[in-house]
């Protein structure tokens, strides 16, 4: 009998905060959707720092949990405001492959105007964005062949080592599917949070 090996997704995606509540307590939610291919396995939830650095961290400790993984999919870089997960980082410590994928390209020049014009620290959180540049082109692709394509940065494998596998799980749209289903639950549960406050 023929084994499939699974492919094993961890997407990652950030909900709405409003400035009046979340923000004010300095908190948003950060969701990650574990997938078996289009088997929903698993959700995790965790509140990280508006505009903090924690974001990394919390996604590290949630990826040791759901290891093996095919790869860690991040719908950007910047989470709950200006908390930006470290994709290096993450591939370094946990050995598993971090892909972004984002449906608009990067402007990482409007995200350095913005980092210096607001945050003391903006040298620590740009690095981050350097360091990916470094490691990895911003890759156009289509994943879904009657869609527009997506932006995509690769961090700890080669670009047609995963493309085949997302296409796969690129059903409903443009984005793969644990990225899809990890936004739409952080924004009704992140709504749902701000109804209740």
């Amino acid at each position: 009998m023929l084994r499939v090996k699974p492919i094993r997704f961890l997407g990652v995606e950030d909900g709405s905060f409003s400035p009046r509540e979340f923000q004010r307590r300095g908190k948003a939610l950060l969701c990650m959707v574990l997938m078996d291919g289009f088997c929903f396995q698993r959700v995790f939830f965790r509140h990280v720092e508006v505009d903090g650095l924690d974001a990394t961290e919390k996604l590290i400790e949630v990826a040791e949990k759901c290891k093996p993984l095919t790869a860690i999919l991040l719908g950007g870089v910047t989470f709950a405001g200006f908390n930006i997960i470290d994709p290096v980082e993450a591939y370094e410590k946990l050995q598993v492959p971090v892909i972004v994928v984002t449906d608009e390209k990067p402007d990482n020049q409007a995200v350095l105007n913005a980092l210096t014009k607001h945050f003391k620290d903006w040298r620590e959180r740009w690095r981050i964005f350097e360091r990916l540049a470094e490691v990895s082109p911003i890759y156009e692709v289509k994943l879904n062949p009657s869609e527009n394509p997506v932006y995509m940065e690769v961090v700890g494998a080669e670009l047609q080592e995963v493309l085949e596998k997302l296409k796969r799980i690129t059903v409903r749209g443009r984005i793969p599917e644990p990225l899809r289903i990890a936004d739409k639950i952080a924004k009704v549960v992140s709504q749902a949070l701000q109804n209740a406050s």
